[in-house]
């Protein structure tokens, strides 16, 4: 079964939809499928966390582990 799809209406630059037109073509999608997949790229990068979100979570479970080892 497809997935589910709304129609919304947006508003964007000129050039910028030249632009999706011609990556669009260039991939050999459609306007909407492009823009689709851009926006879900851009959400899925959006929420997986960052590499210096992953440091900074592996730095602080070092030192909590450090800091229970000398209790």
């Amino acid at each position: 079964m497809k997935p589910l799809k709304s129609k919304v209406s947006i508003t964007l630059d000129s050039p910028l939809i030249d632009t999706l037109k011609r990556l669009a073509e260039e991939d050999d999608r459609s306007l909407s499928q492009y823009i689709n997949l851009a926006l879900t790229e851009h959400v899925h990068r959006r929420k997986s966390p960052s590499y210096a979100e992953i440091i900074e979570e592996q730095l602080r479970l070092k030192n909590d582990k450090q800091i229970a080892e000398k209790q």
